[in-house]
């Protein structure tokens, strides 16, 4: 019998990275056998800042590579420039990784399974070129993943493309399962593209998206039953093979005992010592990740709108994060501003009342596990259906997308802070990180779609399919 042997390989990108570590922990965890492949360049800064990366190193059936991703060192290799990183990988790297899953002369058993990132089909049809099977894991919600399917019937019912002087509060009526609370503004920014170029760009995202779930093995989904049941429903019944495994975070934690941190930056732990001097459920913990970008005039409004609030503020203002902003704002003692924090640390924190975040799937996972109220304002993405679920689906927070005048923030972070609106909301978060909390626990639904997939990855290493 071959022993099964695993190969993790995820896209470049913090988020991808993080969420991807966390299940190659777990399947780990689990016994099997397992690589987690990185470029070279994100695997430098994983030995520099991820607890992980040294925690698992010494786990003997565990190890992590590495493969060049052809850019030159100076290159930023951030979502601003994803054309340019996606086409390197397939192009220049792809060679690297077939050699890897060929053989990689480390005297391990050979891949029997691979799990690849969503967004690099490429690396799913290499393998399964070799006979190897693969599953793809998308770091995205399971709605937004079935919205991007239903491109073809939003064309057909002439309700894409959108009329260039659309209200973009109108329903969107032909994405099943989600005609209760869609709205045109809640699908992601580039719908709203009414050019030839735009409407092309999305009819390949929607091809995109049902190619790379054509995976031999499957498809791993960053979700629960408890929170996209009727969602998953709908992608089941095109792709029966789907594993809802999530919130990874949680269920890492849950199998292993340990919480992974995949950063690819340094954590900043002033912050903690900050909020140990702060009363309780008395900070706003904002966030806009690891890819969002403001301009200045969105930074300022919401600097005054955070002061005029009379709030406390944690504030990750990560370089780059404002377009050719230079100095720093001016010092406000209810402010503390940090590069970047262990943020599932921050939202355990008692002293955070609230989360303003883009509403990124696993910040977004992160304060539900937590159980911390969110005060939304979605950029890209996932983020603009993330936002609308939390609003109005699952009503653990406040969605204020497409605006960020001083008042408006103001006004959300006071709503989320105070009164009758505030404890609404913590009451339902409250309830929300319960019943996820028991969805990665033992017989919960998370826990059981994981354990039938290590059962499913050990049948192919088994069979030698």
């Amino acid at each position: 019998m071959v022993e099964p042997h695993v190969l993790v390989f995820p896209f470049p990108l913090q988020g991808h990275v993080t969420t991807m570590l966390r299940l190659a922990d777990a399947i780990s965890n689990a016994g099997l056998r397992l690589t987690f492949l990185n470029t070279d360049y994100n695997h430098a800064l994983l030995d520099r800042f991820s607890a992980s990366h040294h925690r698992l190193s010494r786990r003997p059936r565990f190890r992590f590579i590495s493969i060049p991703d052809g850019l030159p060192e100076d290159n930023p290799r951030t979502m601003r420039n994803f054309v340019e990183l996606e086409e390197s990988l397939r192009t220049r790297s792809l060679e690297f990784y077939k050699k890897v899953l060929r053989d990689d002369g480390d005297g391990w058993p050979p891949v029997s399974c691979v799990l690849v990132d969503g967004l690099m089909p490429f690396a799913m049809d290499a393998a399964q070129e070799l006979g190897i099977p693969a599953i793809v894991f998308r770091t995205i919600s399971g709605a937004c993943i079935w919205a991007y399917l239903c491109i073809p019937r939003l064309v057909e019912a002439a309700e894409f493309p959108f009329p260039e002087k659309a209200d973009w509060d109108d329903p969107i009526n032909c994405v099943p399962g989600m005609e209760g609370y869609l709205r045109r503004r809640d699908l992601p920014g580039f719908f709203r593209h009414t050019s030839a170029a735009g409407e092309k760009l999305i009819r390949i995202v929607g091809d995109v998206t049902a190619d790379s779930l054509r995976a031999r093995g499957g498809i791993i989904l960053n979700t629960s039953e408890h929170l996209e049941g009727p969602i998953l429903s709908h992608i089941r019944s095109l792709f029966p093979l789907t594993y809802a495994v999530g919130p990874l975070h949680a269920l890492s934690a849950s199998v292993t005992s340990f919480s992974a941190s995949g950063s690819l930056w340094a954590e900043d732990r002033s912050a903690i010592l900050w909020l140990d001097a702060q009363p309780d459920r008395s900070v706003v913990y904002v966030s806009f990740g690891s890819i969002a970008e403001l301009s200045t005039a969105q930074f300022l409004e919401f600097w005054h709108g955070f002061v005029d609030s009379g709030h406390r503020f944690l504030w990750v203002l990560r370089p780059g994060l404002v377009a050719g902003w230079e100095r720093a704002p001016p010092e406000v003692d209810r402010v503390k501003m940090v590069s970047w924090v262990p943020q599932e640390e921050v939202l355990r924190h008692r002293a955070v009342g609230c989360f303003l975040t883009h509403c990124g799937w696993n910040s977004t996972l992160e304060s539900l596990v937590a159980g911390i109220p969110m005060v939304c304002w979605p950029l890209l993405a996932d983020q603009q259906i993330n936002s609308r679920l939390v609003g109005e689906v699952w009503r653990v927070g406040i969605d204020m997308k497409d605006i960020y005048s001083r008042e408006a923030v103001e006004r959300a972070v006071k709503a989320a802070m105070e009164g009758e609106t505030a404890e609404a909301l913590r009451r339902a978060a409250a309830e929300m990180a319960v019943e996820v909390g028991r969805s990665v626990e033992d017989g919960g639904c998370a826990r059981l779609e994981f354990e039938k997939l290590i059962r499913d990855i050990s049948a192919l290493g088994s069979s030698g399919d």
